[in-house]
């Protein structure tokens, strides 16, 4: 709220005992919310509660997303997985292992380290972080290199079996979501800054979704095999 400073006298008026109570009226309320909100500790980081509207939002991301990785990974033939526009880029295969061993590896720092992270700041802006992730992590005009455990190293045995570990996980993740009470009372660092546990799960659907993109990239190369 901005306020725009007046000289001594500007808008002066005589003060009346009404006003006089009033004003002491606002003032004890406004102590009184300052030592209960100290009191209760944590508490008013809880009043922020994920609402159903946005559990269905993100929900609807999740079921999207995945029903993207899937569409764009059927049928494939042996060597339309292991294609690679040059070797040291990734194959199709390669990238649905990525997707599949991240959605864990994602999901299990939100649980084990989001949500038993420090509390957010009060105020913070909840809108513009979810739509930062929503908008940032799938964007592909900025590269990101993938930390070590998630490297491809074929630990599922295959690509179908890749495909099948990531719905089993994704099924995990909703589950999650919607089971999970205070999602927004916690944070932790991240590369777009402090993530809550609902952001955090925003931000699994929307590494699915880039990568779906890297999926589709690959199969639009000129030399992607026919069948």
């Amino acid at each position: 709220m901005i306020f725009s400073p007046v000289s001594p006298t500007e808008g002066k008026q005589k003060e009346t005992p009404k006003m006089r109570k009033k004003s002491l009226t606002g003032t004890l309320a406004a102590v009184l919310l300052l030592i209960g909100s100290i009191a209760m500790g944590g508490a008013a980081a809880s009043a922020q509660e994920v609402t159903q509207a946005e559990k269905d939002r993100a929900l609807q991301y999740l079921e999207s997303t995945k029903k993207n990785v899937l569409e764009a990974t059927k049928g494939l033939s042996e060597e339309q997985w292991n294609f690679k526009q040059a070797p040291d880029r990734w194959s199709v295969a390669q990238v649905m292992e990525h997707i599949a061993a991240a959605e864990d590896f994602l999901r299990d720092v939100t649980k084990e380290k989001v949500m038993a992270g420090p509390a957010g700041e009060a105020g913070r802006d909840i809108k513009k972080t979810d739509d930062a992730v929503l908008t940032m992590v799938p964007d592909r005009s900025h590269k990101a290199q993938a930390p070590e455990p998630l490297v491809p190293s074929n630990r599922f045995g295959s690509p179908d079996a890749s495909v099948r570990h990531f719905v089993e996980s994704r099924s995990a993740t909703e589950d999650f979501l919607k089971s999970t009470a205070g999602l927004r009372d916690h944070v932790m660092d991240s590369p777009l800054g402090k993530l809550d546990g609902y952001e955090f799960v925003l931000f699994i659907a929307a590494h699915s979704e880039r990568h779906t993109k890297q999926i589709n990239e690959v199969k639009a190369d000129p030399n992607f095999p026919k069948k």
